[in-house]
Parts: structure tokens; C-alpha cells; sequence
């Protein structure tokens, strides 16, 4: 999708400016709470409330379908939109597996360091051990993480290829880690919100949070895959996205 101008920016709709600020507020107050359970060694809740309130601010509306694994789960979920990360982690507490340039992004790169990120460099190939041990290692914590086998967002009206080199990584999984597929659905709405081409993501959002409609988005969170049923991480692949398809399509 082409970039917006500078000039269109400027005359976005206030109530994108409104829903900014509140999602700071909500930084302003969330970030202090989850410092206070850091220095007790306890687990904080902030950054899964934190994300929920901020999807809400931002204007979706969640509806889940089906039953989500608690814990001990790599979810595997089709990618469109920044937004997937708050309605996805504002449900499930998920962390994420990102790219490693994340890390250096102002406030979104702390922001997901804060929620337990996972950041990997998908481009070396001969770096697949470490990265699958840090993946490992964050999934053996108990708290869910999330991966986007396309790489990339997608334009909302069809799916990428999901890439099996990603998975390389987590297939086979862990002893005692579930992996279930996640369509996330923005319905109509899809194309739309859909962050691509060379629309940055501060456009992007100031255009998403401009809409005067509330966005619905369903989780469809499908049947966990049984891991003795796929002879490798292609098969794998291929049938999380066939499944992810189906619920979307």
C-alpha cells in the first residue's frame, strides 16, 4: 500500500489523536504497576492488561471462538495488522517471536521487550540453534508465544505462504509445548486495516484509529496439532495454514 502524505496525515480525524492519547495513558499507568511487581519477583499482569486496554482504545472489539491453550503453547496465526499483537496477547497473555531490528524500534521495541519478546534474525540461517534454544527457553516459562509463519503482514484478502524455515525453529516442538493455529479474522474490514507496501507504522496506525466504526475481530483459535501426524516442519506448515484458511475463507 502506497504511503500516505504528509498533508493527509495532517488532517486525520481527531478521534485518532484522542485514541493515542489514551493508549500513553494507559503506558503512563500500566509500566509503573508491572515495575512494582518486577521489584517482588512476582508475575506481572501489566502488560497483558495493558495490551487488551490498548486494542480497546484503539477500537476493536474481541469476540473468541474456541478454546485457547492456557499455557506451555506456541500459537501459530496469520499476520495483517500491528493490532493482531494487542487483541492476540490482550487475550492469551502471548508473547511474540519478532524480528530482531524490533528491538530498536522508539516505545514499540520496549513496549514488546517489556511483554517478553522473542527477538530472532530470521535471515541467518546458521544461527537456527540459538535462536531455537531462546524460543525454547521462553516457551518453557509457561507463558504462550506466538508465531507469524508468513514473515510479514499480509493484505487482508488472502494468505502469504507460511514460510517453513520460520518454524524450523519449533518443529519438532519442545517436549510437553502445544501448537494450535490462530486465524485472526478483521472480516471486511481486512484490507483496510492491513499494514503493507511502504505505509509506515505511525500512518498506519493514525489511519486504523481514525475510523469512527468499532473494528470486530474474532480469534478462531482451531484444533491443537498432533505432532506425530506430520513427518516434517513443511507438512507442519502447510496444514496450520490450510486450517487458518479455512476459518478466515
Amino acid at each position: 500500500m502506497a504511503s500516505l502524505s504528509t498533508a493527509k496525515v495532517e488532517r486525520v480525524h481527531p478521534r485518532a489523536y484522542f485514541r493515542v492519547s489514551l493508549i500513553m495513558l494507559l503506558v503512563g499507568v500500566c509500566v509503573p504497576l508491572h515495575g512494582v511487581w518486577r521489584l517482588f519477583k512476582l508475575r506481572s499482569p501489566w502488560p497483558t492488561r495493558f495490551l487488551r486496554w490498548a486494542g480497546r482504545a484503539s477500537g476493536a472489539r474481541v469476540t473468541v471462538k474456541g478454546a485457547p491453550v492456557k499455557q506451555n503453547v506456541l500459537f501459530i496465526a496469520n499476520h495483517v495488522s500491528w493490532l493482531d499483537i494487542l487483541v492476540l496477547a490482550g487475550e492469551t497473555g502471548s508473547a511474540f517471536v519478532a524480528r530482531a531490528d524490533m528491538v530498536d524500534w522508539p516505545v514499540l521495541g520496549w513496549l514488546a521487550g517489556l511483554n517478553n519478546s522473542v527477538y530472532v534474525q530470521r535471515e541467518n540461517r546458521l544461527d537456527v540453534g540459538a535462536q531455537r534454544d531462546a524460543i525454547e527457553q521462553a516457551l518453557l516459562t509457561g507463558q504462550p508465544i506466538t508465531l507469524f509463519p508468513e514473515g510479514t503482514t499480509a493484505n487482508g484478502r488472502e494468505l502469504m505462504p507460511f514460510r517453513s524455515s520460520l518454524l524450523a525453529t519449533v518443529a519438532p516442538p519442545p517436549e510437553g509445548i502445544t501448537v494450535q493455529p490462530v486465524a485472526i479474522d478483521y472480516g471486511e474490514a481486512a484490507p483496510d486495516i492491513a499494514w503493507t507496501g511502504d505505509e509506515s507504522v505511525g500512518i498506519n496506525a493514525l489511519r486504523l484509529m481514525a475510523r469512527s466504526n468499532r473494528l470486530h475481530v474474532t480469534l478462531h483459535f482451531l484444533k491443537p496439532l498432533d505432532h506425530s501426524e506430520f513427518e516434517d516442519r513443511k507438512a507442519m506448515a502447510a496444514h496450520s495454514r490450510a486450517e487458518i484458511a479455512a476459518a478466515l475463507f
